[in-house]
């Protein structure tokens, strides 16, 4: 009875939001996320999942017949193929379904029915086979090597022996010479575990089946599967036990932590060194200025992630190859292991992208090294940007991060707003780097100078909201006037924020990118929910981000930030998952860096939380855990490294505080 209640006050919580939401999937104690196929079918979902030398597009679904449906699109980023542009990576799809060809007491399996879907890092698929047999698929990439796993387990769940015999699988083929950049590659599907067993009743037999892919020369060799999960499972705790939010939510502390694995399993081992990479089929094995160095980079030092913060790192370096005298663009892509780039949409404002998460990359990672040598790279990119300002002080560019899908003029409010926070960012790393005063003050000068700027040129009433509009001209709200929010411009927070959720902009999925168009991207609505919640309107802040969170961790399509639709059919490209989860450690706690072991803390506990929790932070050279609990009309603030109490004060909601190591 009471969780009758509880879904029927759920439904009308999301009718208030406008928009009607029933979950497919429920979440486990144990923080997987299960789909029970009692009803509603069919229905099918795709899902990616990465290792260092593979990916894994796993289509997948249960038909009206009970009956599963499953497709893998596999990606071979580091096998690449001719013309070795953006999107040359081996790529292959299969369908082979390896239960079909077991042999059960001499026959065929007849029907299987699948009873439950389980994602938690892997996919785990749990059927019956001819109503006397259990099975459990368990599904997941290879950690280190091209090789994507499958374990099964069957279990005869009958009273009576029955006899099993297992295929021996070999199937092996080649690509053509001319079609790979290192001529012929071959593919293999293979099995281990296969042979003949009587089972006895609920007794069980393992197989596995993999999927490879090698150049010549290269020889994989056999495959460890337990060896192969138990290190997928290894890296799975890691960021279990890393970067931990915990608030009175259970969804929200869950969706947190699956953005964590898709936004850090997406780096591949290239020869250019380890590249985040957005994934989704098309992208890898190489670099963007927004989605790496913008979205994801500055992230990465706060899990303690290594091989996260080497990939930043690495990308960091790949753009500053192109710094150049003339102050021509740096390229917005650094594709094929490193060894081309592309630059097709111009000048996006990728220099604005670079100096900001650089910036901010550089004093949070809390090792003056790097930050030594990624000081000409922000400098160079700063100049860029100074040289681009147009005669009202605002800068100019090509295009934005949308390519030109929607017009942005000749100077949007995107570009010039990065600037303006990496200036302010640059400002407290020339201070950590104890640079001189003159070079510091040019940099707040030029922050402060621009701040107004942004305001004459961008600020506007637009659809009856004081809000701004993106470019000149520009006579329909977009979902990118949420980025002054960001960098902590608030003089139109009201305005900006009525729009951003009124019926012009907010449908079902989130921010439309344009008002009256169908089309949404994730990386607009997640910097949205990060700046609402940052100007300090929690109530409205967090009944969106739960909103939008439910139905991207227990809807239809789960359970990652998705990248755009209906470009790319809502693939989970890995950078937004990194943007979803710098919603809570910028956005509710409202961490800003100011040194290598300092930063500001502003933190926006909403009215109906009495406590919000952020363990094992990495980050400033240190581990640390930070815990808002709600006392009387004020927050106690403590902040506790290597069993310390480093702070331990009561602060007001919403006002910012300085934390030094």
């Amino acid at each position: 009875m009471l969780k009758v209640i509880f879904y029927c006050l759920l439904i009308l919580y999301y009718s208030n939001l406008g928009f009607g939401q029933s979950n497919r999937w429920t979440l486990n104690e144990n923080g997987s996320i299960s789909w029970l196929t009692k009803d509603r079918l069919p229905h099918k979902d795709h899902i990616e999942t990465s290792g260092k030398y593979i990916s894994a597009v796993i289509r997948y679904g249960v038909n009206a017949d009970y009956s599963l449906f499953l497709q893998r699109d596999l990606v071979w980023p580091m096998l690449r193929t001719v013309p070795n542009n953006t999107h040359a990576s081996l790529t292959r799809s299969f369908t082979l379904d390896p239960v079909k060809l077991i042999t059960v007491n001499k026959r065929l399996i007849q029907k299987e029915k699948v009873i439950e879907i389980v994602q938690d890092g892997k996919m785990t698929i749990h059927s019956t086979l001819d109503d006397h047999l259990k099975l459990e698929r368990i599904l997941y990439p290879s950690t280190d090597s091209p090789v994507f796993c499958e374990k099964y387990i069957l279990t005869n769940n009958s009273a009576k022996d029955v006899k099993v015999e297992v295929p021996n699988l070999n199937i092996i083929t080649q690509t053509l010479a001319e079609d790979g950049v290192e001529g012929i590659y071959t593919i293999s599907t293979k099995s281990d575990g296969f042979g003949s067993k009587i089972l006895q009743p609920q007794t069980s037999v393992v197989f596995y089946v993999h999927f490879l892919a090698e150049k010549k020369g290269e020889y994989i060799g056999s495959v460890d599967h337990e060896k192969e999960i138990s290190k997928r499972n290894q890296f799975l705790d890691f960021l279990k036990q890393n970067l931990i939010f915990e608030s009175p939510d259970n969804i929200l502390n869950q969706a947190f932590a699956f953005a964590k694995i898709r936004a850090s399993e997406s780096i591949f081992e290239t020869k250019g060194g380890p590249m985040h990479g957005p994934g989704g089929l098309s992208y890898y094995a190489a670099i963007w200025a927004n989605d790496q160095a913008e979205y994801i980079n500055p992230f990465f030092p706060y899990l303690g992630y290594e091989y996260g913060v080497l990939s930043a790192l690495n990308a960091y370096r790949h753009f500053a190859r192109f710094m150049n005298s003339e102050y021509k663009p740096i390229p917005s892509s650094i594709i094929a292991e490193g060894t081309d780039i592309w630059n097709g949409a111009g000048d996006r404002g990728d220099a604005a992208m670079i100096a900001y998460g650089a910036a901010r990359f550089a004093l949070s990672q809390g090792k003056k090294e790097i930050a030594l040598e990624l000081w000409p790279l922000i400098e160079w990119c700063l100049e860029f940007n100074k040289r681009k300002l147009n005669l009202s002080g605002v800068v100019a560019s090509d295009s934005d991060e949308l390519e030109g899908r929607f017009p942005a003029g000749s100077a949007n409010l995107c570009t010039s707003s990065l600037y303006y926070d990496a200036l302010i960012s640059t400002a407290h790393l020339g201070r950590a780097l104890n640079l001189h005063k003159n070079k510091i003050d040019v940099y707040v000068s030029g922050a402060h100078t621009l701040k107004n700027n942004i305001e004459k040129y961008f600020g506007y009433r637009m659809a009856g909201y004081d809000t701004y509009r993106y470019f000149a001209g520009n006579d329909t709200l977009r979902a990118w006037i949420c980025i002054p929010l960001t960098v902590n411009i608030m003089e139109r927070k009201k305005g900006t924020i009525d729009a951003l959720f009124s019926s012009e902009l907010w449908t079902e999925d989130g921010l439309a990118s344009q008002a009256g168009d169908k089309t949404f991207w994730d990386r607009s609505t997640l910097y949205a929910l990060r700046g609402v919640i940052s100007a300090g309107d929690t109530r409205r802040g967090l009944e969106y981000l739960k909103y939008y969170s439910t139905r991207r961790l227990l809807g239809e399509h789960v359970p990652y930030p998705v990248e755009a639709f209906p470009e790319g059919n809502q693939r989970h490209l890995s950078a937004e998952s990194g943007l979803y989860c710098r919603i809570f450690t910028e956005g509710f706690f409202g961490i800003r860096p100011e040194g290598f072991d300092a930063f500001t803390l502003t933190p926006q506990l909403p009215e109906d939380w009495d406590f919000m929790r952020l363990k094992n932070v990495h980050g400033y050279g240190r581990k640390f855990d930070i815990t808002i609990q709600k006392v009387a009309e004020k927050l106690k603030l403590t902040v506790i490294s290597n069993a310390t109490e480093i702070f331990n004060t009561t602060i007001e909601n919403g006002k910012p505080v300085s934390i030094h190591f």
